[in-house]
Formats: C-alpha cells, structure tokens, sequence
C-alpha cells in the first residue's frame, strides 16, 4: 500500500508545483526576485548568489554598498547617494507598495524621488529608500 501513497503523494506534489505558475508573472522585479531590497538581520538572510550585504539601514536592507553607477547594481536597481555619505544600490520603483514585498510593516521603505542618483535618470525615475 506504500506504492499508490507515494505516487500520490508525488501527483500531488507535481500538481502544486505546476499550479504555482511562472514566477516571471508575480510583478517582482528582476531585483526583487534576485532580494534587493528584502528586510534582513545579517548578510546570511541575504542570498549568497549575488553577494548582497545586509546594509545598516533599520531593518537591514538587502543590497549592494559602493556602487559607482547603475551597471554595478542588479537590473531593477539603481546607484544612489545616501545621505550617509555611501552609495547604494536601492530598488527602483513607482510606488511604496513595490518597496515593501519583503519588509514587515514597521521597517517599510518608501518610494521616494527626493534621492541622489549617481547617474542621471530620466522619466522622473524613484528608488525604495530604507528607514534610517
């Protein structure tokens, strides 16, 4: 009888992968789906693949410090001036909601145009800036 439970179980497995759909349809960005911008602890909770830090930010940020333009951040991100002094590579966004996918609610980051970026941006472009 453990043969029909495991093929079962497999069907059924096979089944909720396929009705999960592509991730492409999920309105991420390509950064956010890559972790820009998730709320984290320490750079462990941020996926190793791209070498993203856990930036001091409150929070923590998920993300890149010491870009010198876009093309060093992940597509979906752009290279900003903080107020801090550093340069970070922050989400690119039109509104609040995009910021926020993976940053509970006390630690949300807002979409703001009141930021420096480190190259020049057309089309009144934003970023997701972390609370402080």
């Amino acid at each position: 009888m453990s043969a029909p439970k495991t093929t079962l179980a497999f069907v059924l497995a096979l089944l909720s992968v396929t009705a999960c759909g592509d991730d492409d349809d999920d309105g991420a960005s390509p950064a956010q789906r890559m972790g820009v911008g998730a709320a984290c602890d320490s750079a462990d909770d941020c996926p190793p693949d791209l070498m993203l830090d856990c930036l001091p930010f409150k929070g923590g940020y998920c993300g890149l410090e010491g870009c010198a333009n876009d093309q060093d951040c992940p597509p979906g991100s752009a290279c900003v001036a903080h107020d801090d002094g550093n340069t970070y590579c922050f989400l690119i966004c039109t509104d609040k909601v995009q910021c926020n996918y993976t940053r509970p609610v006390e630690d949300e980051s807002n979409c703001s145009s009141n930021i420096t970026f480190t190259d020049d941006q057309a089309g009144g472009i934003k970023a997701c800036v972390p609370p402080s």
